[in-house]
């Protein structure tokens, strides 16, 4: 009943690996594995492919394999983990072009609900009114909610522009090391 049947072939130990990433970067992920090795594992269930259609969220978990005899593997696991930090620091690069917009922005906008709101007191709780004082607080109040979007887009750009050769450097990096384990492994 139960039959053994040999195909003529070796057994082939695997490790695994999971990476999850960003939807945007998972076909720079699996060109780069490749590189050292892995390739997508195709023994999943049909409800969990190995590089899914459709990412939930903006996030894709990747399931690789490969050899775990594999010729020159710690030289491959230096150059992944080098891959991999690249990958960080390009992250971080893409992350700091609007974080400091995003500070100075939220900083502007809470200046201009402070004075709108010394404005509001002014109005209610003085006796006399003094609307002369209520004016002088509302106009900054009012350009303080203005200015925070216009404010966050010129901060943007600005970085944008001192990252984007940073990246770049990071990407050439990523190619030379891709390079190397694809020697490596051919």
């Amino acid at each position: 009943m139960n039959e053994v049947t040999r195909s003529g072939k070796d057994y082939v130990g695997y490790e695994y690996k999971t990476v999850t990433t960003g939807s945007e970067k998972v076909s720079m992920y699996v060109d780069a594995y490749a590189n050292f090795g892995w390739t997508p594992d195709d023994s999943l269930p049909a409800k969990q492919p190995a590089i899914p259609a459709r990412p939930l969220g903006n996030t894709v978990t990747l399931k690789l394999k490969r050899d775990r005899k594999i010729l020159n593997k710690a030289e491959l696991t230096r150059l992944q983990q080098h891959f991999e930090a690249c990958m960080d620091e390009i992250a971080a690069l893409e992350k700091s072009k609007t974080s400091a917009g995003i500070a100075y922005a939220q900083a502007v906008g809470l200046a201009g609900t402070a004075f709108m709101a010394g404005s509001v007191m002014a109005i209610t709780l003085l006796e006399p009114v003094k609307i002369l004082l209520c004016v002088m607080l509302a106009v900054p109040g009012i350009i303080g909610w203005a200015i925070p979007y216009p404010l966050f887009q010129h901060l943007t750009k600005k970085r944008t522009a001192e990252v984007a050769p940073l990246i770049e450097q990071k990407y050439d990096e990523i190619h030379e090391i891709c390079e190397k384990g694809n020697a490596l492994i051919h």
